[in-house]
């Protein structure tokens, strides 16, 4: 699949500013971490940007619509990722892609809150300031603390370096982002 591909999907299901944000900035995530770990970059960016593709859509469906389509064009393992992208879905993780997918999903999400309330958005965003914004659960309430945990337990990274290393792929897009 190509990422042209993958992005007419996205935007089929998907008109929501917020959620093709979420999207674009996980894809942006997993592609680093791709190259990070000597992976596939194409298939893990394709991975970041349609995760949630289906769900302002098919909200009841999710995430067994995008994950149906992208078995019928043969992408088990792109697939398999999204279906495991929450650990109540009970899928395993039998991958980097799969943990990775877990551990950016939410983590990204609760990043770009920080910026959001900050008047330099993203610039000077530390992972100490982050770390403190997740320890008050009013803040960002319907991030899942324990889903970012989840996904840095099985993917095996330090929590600052992995903010850290969130922070800096945003940073370099903060422009087309509109992040600060």
């Amino acid at each position: 699949m190509t990422r042209e591909e993958a992005r007419e999907i996205l935007s089929s299901m998907t008109k929501g500013e917020s959620l093709l944000r979420h999207a674009r900035t996980v894809e942006l995530v997993m592609e680093a971490y791709a190259r990070h770990f000597n992976e596939d970059p194409n298939e893990w960016a394709i991975t970041g940007l349609l995760h949630d593709a289906d769900y302002e859509a098919y909200p009841e469906e999710h995430p067994n619509r995008i994950v149906g389509m992208l078995r019928e064009k043969g992408e088990e393992k792109i697939a398999h990722a999204i279906s495991a992208h929450y650990t109540k879905w009970g899928v395993s993780y039998d991958n980097k892609l799969d943990k990775a997918l877990l551990a950016s999903d939410e983590l990204t999400g609760f990043i770009i809150a920080c910026c959001q309330v900050r008047p330099d958005g993203i610039v000077g965003l530390t992972p100490k300031s982050v770390k403190k914004k997740l320890k008050q659960k009013s803040f960002a309430a319907k991030v899942e603390r324990d889903e970012i945990q989840a996904g840095i337990d099985l993917l095996e990274v330090d929590l600052i370096d992995h903010i850290q290393f969130i922070i800096n792929v945003l940073s370099e897009n903060r422009e087309e982002l509109k992040i600060g």
